[in-house]
């Protein structure tokens, strides 16, 4: 069915204008409602009573949809709210000082196509999305932007707003400072999934960064999937394939797979950082209680929320707006598990570095439619750790 908000797109111009042109009222140029007014007779567009009256058709909601991934019950894996906790204050703050709306939220298994359907019947319930990390197959995407407006925290630049962490930056500034403040050339990657943007940028700028420096190398990678038992997994694949000779850094390309590595590393009495140093991504609070504590990357999760909340508020009022990306800056989190010294941590902002840029792949152009985040000698037997709650 043609709505109002799809005339609006199509003749670019706001809901409101023509909202004006369909009650017949003064204050629109000429030009313009004979463009809209044209518009609406190609698109064969019928006013009904809920397209009358933008007020009442706008249900002032916004949906969230965010990706869980599998985990254990009551596991430490639960610390993965923490993220979307933060993302969460910023859409509110957002919404509720400034628009007075509501907020809808749901989650989304990860490539578990059962939830496909409920996705798209959310879009009957809110004025516009918010989707988390970008992980949505294109073809569930195409359909959501079809039927409202949608901007992706976290995604891949393509036909839809993107705000994201500078992962290039972040990521490249913090295995400089492993490479060239600490020494540390051998190095060890556990790396996220393979579907999630951030994960891809963060092992691109490790991968330049390691080029760039003549005698360092990368000398292993494990694929985790941003979980903390991903990150033991991968702590106690390193102590079986190079426990005669550890890496002198592992990076992580998020927090909880770190904490995951410190602690295959605490059970099997592996020093950090006298052996080897241990980073992460994210900066979630747990990782300054560990000992040691962890070295990281600080991206601006409340900020992150409240920007692609900003931004979709203004694609909903303005539905022809064209596609952005907004790349937040990230800061540069030293504390000891880097082999820094103990003590109050140090905070260093990430200053731009000209990168290389990583070929993007252009989703297909689909208007988007304008509806109102252990022992090596037991893994050697080939059995599997029993993981702490």
């Amino acid at each position: 069915m043609v709505t109002l908000y799809d005339v609006a797109r199509i003749a670019g111009v706001s809901t409101a204008t023509v909202s004006r042109v369909v009650h017949g009222q003064d204050r629109v140029r000429e030009s313009t409602r004979a463009r809209v007014q044209e518009v609406i007779e190609q698109l064969g567009y019928i006013p009904d009573s809920a397209a009358q009256s933008l007020s009442r058709r706008r249900k002032d909601v916004i949906g969230l949809i965010y990706v869980v991934r599998e985990e254990k019950q009551n596991d430490i894996e639960n610390m993965s709210l923490l993220y979307w906790d933060e993302i969460l204050r910023g859409v509110e703050g957002r919404i509720q000082d400034d628009h007075r709306w509501s907020l809808l939220i749901t989650s989304l298994r990860a490539k578990d196509e059962r939830d496909y359907s409920r996705m798209l019947s959310l879009t009957g319930k809110v004025d516009g999305l918010l989707i988390g990390e970008g992980t949505l197959p294109q073809p569930l995407l195409d359909r959501l932007m079809e039927r409202v407006p949608m901007v992706i925290i976290a995604g891949n630049p393509g036909q839809i707003d993107v705000v994201k962490a500078d992962n290039m930056q972040g990521g490249t500034a913090l295995v400089t400072h492993l490479i060239e403040d600490h020494g540390r050339q051998r190095l060890f990657h556990v790396d996220g999934p393979p579907y999630v943007p951030d994960a891809r940028e963060r092992r691109l700028a490790l991968e330049q960064v390691v080029k760039a420096h003549p005698g360092s190398a990368l000398i292993g990678s494990y694929r985790g999937n941003f979980s903390v038992l991903s990150g033991e997994e991968a702590g106690d694949s390193i102590l079986v394939t190079h426990g005669e000779q550890l890496p002198d850094a592992v990076v992580c390309a998020n927090d909880q797979m770190a904490i995951g590595v410190l602690q295959a590393f605490a059970r099997a009495g592996v020093r950090v950082p006298a052996q080897v140093a241990v980073t992460g991504f994210d900066d979630i609070y747990p990782g300054s209680l560990y000992e040691p504590s962890l070295t990281t990357v600080h991206q601006p999760m409340r900020l992150l929320g409240d920007r692609a909340c900003g931004r979709l508020l203004d694609r909903i009022a303005s539905p022809a707006l064209r596609p952005r990306v907004e790349s937040l800056p990230t800061e540069l989190v030293l504390r000891s598990s880097c082999g820094c010294p103990p003590g109050p941590e140090s905070r260093r902002p990430v200053v731009k570095q000209p990168v290389v840029k990583q070929p993007v792949v252009q989703a297909p152009v689909v208007k988007q439619a304008a509806v109102p985040a252990r022992n090596p000698a037991v893994l050697a037997a080939g059995q599997r750790p029993a993981a702490e709650g």
